[in-house]
C-alpha cells in the first residue's frame, strides 16, 4: 500500500466488507506507539460522546418550542 503526494491511502476491499466501510463511512486512526490503527466509528459513538453534556435542565417540549421558535408557548 502506498500513501499518494496527498497523504491519501486506499483500503482495501477486503477490510472495507469485514469493517462494513462504506462510502462516507467516519473512521478514526489510533497512534499506538509507532503502529497506528483504523477503527470504523459509529454513529452511535457520536451520540455517546455528546451524553450529558447539556447544560440547561430544559423539558422536552420547552426545547421543541425553542427549536420551532415558538417562544409564546413557553410564556404564556
Amino acid at each position: 500500500m502506498r500513501v499518494t503526494s496527498k497523504g491519501q491511502i486506499t483500503i482495501p476491499k477486503a477490510i472495507r466488507e469485514k469493517l462494513n466501510i462504506l462510502p462516507n463511512s467516519e473512521v478514526e486512526f489510533v497512534v499506538e506507539g509507532d503502529q497506528v490503527r483504523l477503527i470504523r466509528k459509529d454513529s452511535e459513538d457520536v451520540f455517546q460522546e455528546l451524553r450529558g453534556a447539556a447544560t440547561l435542565k430544559m423539558s422536552t417540549d420547552e426545547i421543541m418550542a425553542l427549536t420551532r421558535g415558538s417562544e409564546n408557548e413557553l410564556t404564556g
